[in-house]
């Protein structure tokens, strides 16, 4: 059988509640005799049910996997809905879809990324590519919106900070270039400094490759910390900082 069908079997027998015919039925079948009834019940007793109705359960209902759902009505898995966003937001200027459209799908996205699953699988979906590339677009919001994403896929998550080093220059060399750029929309570097800090923090070759690419670009104020431990929060707090002074001058 299907699992996602077997989830629903499952889900649907916790859910089912024993009508009090059955419960009599069951306990007669084994020899033990009806509880009394809310009325027949000795004055006193605790177990009683107020009302001669029958008690509540305690136990809160589990909710049901919305892949399960959507397996049987047919609707988008997360992994479709990620490439549907990436279809829009990347859609050529002869489809027209208005940037409010792409803006949309772009929260969407970064609201899917937060789980580690879906960051996973913007490898697999071959998304890491078309996503890189939005940093470089044209339209400031879309870039902003691109460096929120990445910062919010790689965040926590060593696969990913490992495939965005992996990506080479479209990747972290290109989100310093943004925050180092002093024509671009602030906004937008903050957003590239954010995807920094996600892609450093506990993965050592990524925080070298940023210490390089500030070396390269310049950048002040982080000299004393050639060695530092990516482990180091304090230490990578002081790299990051340097790079908000940046924005600052």
């Amino acid at each position: 059988m299907d699992k996602n069908l077997t989830n629903l079997l499952k889900w649907s027998i916790e859910h089912t509640s024993p009508s009090a015919h059955q419960t009599t039925d069951i306990r007669a079948a084994d020899g033990v005799a009806p509880p009394p009834s809310g009325e027949d019940a000795p004055l006193g007793d605790p177990s009683a049910p107020s009302g001669g109705g029958t008690a509540a359960s305690t136990a809160p209902p589990r909710a049901i996997d919305p892949n399960v759902l959507n397996a049987l009505f047919g609707g988008p898995s997360e992994a479709e809905l990620m490439k549907a966003a990436i279809e829009v937001i990347t859609s050529p200027p002869e489809e027209n879809i208005p940037l409010e459209e792409k803006l949309i799908a772009f929260d969407n996205l970064e609201q899917l990324v937060e789980s580690l699953d879906n960051a996973n699988n913007l490898e697999p979906l071959a998304l890491w590519s078309p996503l890189l590339s939005m940093l470089e677009h044209e339209e400031a919001e879309l870039r902003k919106m691109a460096a929120w994403c990445v910062g919010t896929a790689v965040q926590n998550n060593v696969k990913t900070q490992e495939r965005l080093l992996a990506m080479g220059n479209p990747g972290l060399p290109t989100l310093v270039k943004i925050v180092v750029n002093n024509d671009e929309v602030e906004s937008v570097r903050r957003k590239a400094v954010y995807a920094l800090s996600s892609a450093v923090r506990n993965y050592q070759p990524a925080l070298d490759k940023l210490l390089e690419e500030m070396v390269r670009h310049g950048v002040e104020g982080h000299e004393e910390k050639k060695d530092v431990e990516a482990t180091d929060m304090d230490a990578v707090d002081g790299i990051i900082g340097a790079l908000k002074r940046v924005i600052a001058k």
